[in-house]
């Protein structure tokens, strides 16, 4: 797929937007004042390949947290800002790599112009993030509701304030729990300007229905091409989110660190224990760091015809099965030794 070509910004020394990787962002759910505890959750967030995480900043105690944090983490931290942009200050002063905040909600053009002159004497991004629940009253009565016009028009407004101001070190979210009317509304705006985008479902929900929801729209948004950073919103320990959203990135193809394994949903062919041994497979082959597609299919009729693209599979018998390569078979193995045989193979790739 061809990705949109947004301009390039730095968060830290990542890199975002253009030709790079896409990175995967968190949100803390601890109390930023403690230190200790939010640290402790960074680390765990860093452990499974979070890129970027977003902190609360509730008032100045938190504010200053952020410096003891720093010394701690490695990965970059973005502040979140509402409404007061004396948090916002303190939280740069404090040596946060970025704000989340929106220009036109922390009051005049003069601390706006404060927060914006604080930011480019570091050469920090400002993430405008607007949500269905963040536009003024008067433009959703301009364009009668919540829907991707206003949702846009609200963006391109708080872009506007920093481009008044020559800041342009921008990166933009619309966010809603609409699939449908966030997709749209990330369309629009990637057709308007080239700042990199950073995605999500809002609010998705639970981990179950919330990694169905997020992977349904933030799928649907990185096939069309749009799309610089992501984070999937989940109700529950925030390393959910970092799992789903790379698997998301893995099954698109936008990464590739892992094995990934495609199996049959099994049928009345299948003569091998199939689930079980799918199951297995997926446990020991899950911190292998190869990105190479392995099979694990019931029957000939399903192995290496239909999964001839993998590099290695099985297609299971009556109590064996086939081990192949780019659909070509090269050996037959009891099934209690299947998957044993199967690493033994790997290991050789």
């Amino acid at each position: 797929m061809d990705r949109r070509k947004s301009r390039v910004i730095y968060c830290g020394n990542l890199a975002i937007g253009g030709d790079n990787p896409i990175p995967i962002q968190s949100m803390t759910n601890t109390d930023t004042r403690n230190v200790k505890s939010t640290v402790k959750q960074i680390h765990q967030l860093e452990e499974e390949g979070c890129d970027i995480v977003r902190v609360a900043v509730l008032d100045m105690d938190a504010a200053k947290a952020i410096a003891d944090i720093k010394k701690e983490v490695n990965i970059p931290i973005i502040a979140d800002i509402h409404f007061d942009y004396r948090l916002a200050l303190e939280s740069v002063k404090n040596g946060v790599d970025g704000l989340r905040i929106n220009p036109g909600n922390i009051g005049d053009k003069e601390r706006v112009k404060k927060v914006v002159e604080a930011c480019r004497e570091k050469n920090l991004p400002i993430r405008i993030g607007v949500n269905s629940g963040s536009v003024r009253r008067d433009i959703i009565e301009k364009f009668n509701g919540v829907n991707e016009d206003s949702l846009v028009y609200s963006a391109m407004e708080h872009i506007k304030i920093l481009e008044e101001l020559d800041y342009r070190n921008i990166k933009v979210s619309i966010k809603t729990t609409e699939i449908e009317l966030t997709v749209n509304a990330y369309r629009k705006i990637a057709e308007l300007t080239d700042y990199p985008l950073h995605l999500g479902i809002t609010e998705a929900g639970t981990i179950w229905s919330g990694t169905i929801k997020s992977a349904i729209g933030i799928g649907a948004m990185l096939l069309d091409g749009i799309g610089d950073t992501l984070r999937v919103s989940l109700t529950g320990d925030p390393i959910e989110e970092i799992r789903v959203g790379k698997q998301i990135l893995r099954t698109i193809g936008l990464l590739k660190d892992k094995i990934e394994i495609v199996s049959c949903p099994t049928c009345g062919r299948t003569q091998i224990d199939l689930i079980s041994l799918a199951n297995r497979a997926e446990k020991v082959l899950r911190n292998i760091d190869k990105p190479i597609k392995v099979a694990i299919m019931g029957c000939a009729v399903n192995g290496p015809g239909e999964a001839r693209e993998a590099d290695i599979g099985i297609a299971g018998g009556r109590g064996e099965g086939l081990i192949f390569k780019k659909g070509e078979v090269i050996k037959k193995v009891d099934e209690k030794d299947l998957l044993d045989e199967l690493l033994k193979e790997i290991e050789k790739l």
